[in-house]
């Protein structure tokens, strides 16, 4: 089943500011919420608000959206930003909905993107990590070519020492008695709610331990330096994201790493000028080389070449040199070079070079260019 867009979803234009997307996620949230709504697609409704606030009042997943639609979170997406979440599990409305509610407000610690939507809660849910996101800098050439790069982490990955359990000795937290959560009711204008909220004693996990790791502190994570490697391909461009799975900081309860992004920036060049696929170079040349037609040497990114440059040749004109461009594998296209002419004009003359110009200007160089000029200026 195709999936509604998400701008539509919550009823907002595509330049909505991060305050009106926040606003219609609360009405929405106010009108839908299955413990207030007795609309029979309530859940569902209140389901589809969610997943939209998740991507919308995320500056990146944004704009991953705006430029790939929902193939942006497509588990099968790579290169070019197209791929991504595996879910949503990362996000929590529980503020948004505690200000709504009122701060024992909760929707039973189960997340609408489980695909439930359910009451419950299982014990020690496997969570998917946070993705980051990573600039990484590279050359006009490096882009043009492909690279492979290192890139340094600093991430909360899985304890060495405890897997990630944080400790031995573990048994059934007496605070939620293993539930990981805590129940809690509270009364308002639109009723009675009963709420869960994340057990303060076992974190959610619904169990504690003996004996704490001390290398983790409990927590079964560790910050630690990590090195990925990047596999740059030929032709990406400023704004392209390249995603690296499973390289992210770690899952929660022995949940998947989360995702790295690599968000492509390609420094300019001296030189050339890209548009898509395609390359320019302005060459500049003489007068008399624009007269009298010459071959000038000319840069690619497959080294210099020879270029006849013909007769007359004005500045903006311009050759197109085939497959002289960028090639890139991912979109299975090779551009082209473009070599737009610039006649330079001399601003310091010698004396013998000035009464050339000045005996070559006794000649009749005007072409018809000159003609309706003149007559205009004439006729005024």
């Amino acid at each position: 089943m195709n999936k509604k867009d998400y701008y539509e979803v919550l009823g907002v234009s595509k330049d909505a500011s991060e305050a009106e997307i926040k606003s219609a996620f609360r009405k929405l949230a106010k009108k839908y919420h299955p413990d207030v709504s007795k609309e029979p697609d309530a859940a569902e409704k209140f389901k589809e608000a969610q997943e939209a606030y998740a991507v919308l009042s995320d500056k990146d997943k944004r704009s991953r959206y705006d430029q790939f639609g929902h193939a942006a979170f497509d588990q099968n997406g790579g290169f070019g930003g197209a791929g991504g979440f595996s879910g949503f599990e990362d996000f929590d409305p529980s503020d948004i909905l505690r200000d709504i509610f009122g701060q024992g407000f909760g929707f039973s610690g189960s997340s609408f993107f489980s695909g439930g939507g359910g009451r419950t809660s299982s014990r020690r849910t496997k969570t998917k990590g946070p993705d980051i996101n990573v600039l990484f800098e590279m050359s006009f050439e490096e882009a043009a070519k492909g690279t492979s790069t290192t890139v340094e982490l600093n991430i909360d990955d899985t304890c060495d020492v405890c897997g990630g359990h944080g400790g031995t000795g573990a048994k059934t937290c007496s605070t939620c008695n293993g539930t990981g959560y805590v129940r809690q009711e509270q009364r308002s204008i639109l009723g009675a709610f009963v709420s869960q909220r994340v057990c303060p004693t076992c974190g959610g996990t619904g169990e504690t331990y003996t004996n704490k790791c001390s290398s983790c502190k409990g927590t079964g994570k560790k910050r630690v330096k990590k090195k990925i490697v990047v596999n740059v391909p030929a032709g990406v461009d400023t704004g392209d994201h390249l995603r690296v799975a499973g390289k992210g900081p770690a899952g929660e309860n022995g949940g998947p790493n989360g995702d790295v992004y690599i968000e492509i920036k390609v420094k300019d060049h001296p030189l050339f000028t890209r548009n898509s696929e395609d390359l320019y170079v302005t060459l500049p040349i003489t007068f008399a080389e624009a007269a009298l037609g010459c071959k000038k040497e000319v840069p690619t990114l497959d080294g210099n070449i020879i270029l006849s440059v013909p007769s007359g040749t004005q500045t903006g004109d311009k050759q197109r040199i085939k497959g002289k461009g960028l090639k890139s594998p991912a979109r299975r296209k090779t551009g082209d070079l473009y070599v737009v002419f610039k006649v330079i004009t001399p601003t310091k003359l010698d004396r013998k070079q000035k009464k050339l110009f000045e005996d070559l200007n006794k000649t009749n160089l005007k072409t018809s260019d000159f003609d309706l000029y003149e007559k205009y200026v004439n006729e005024g």
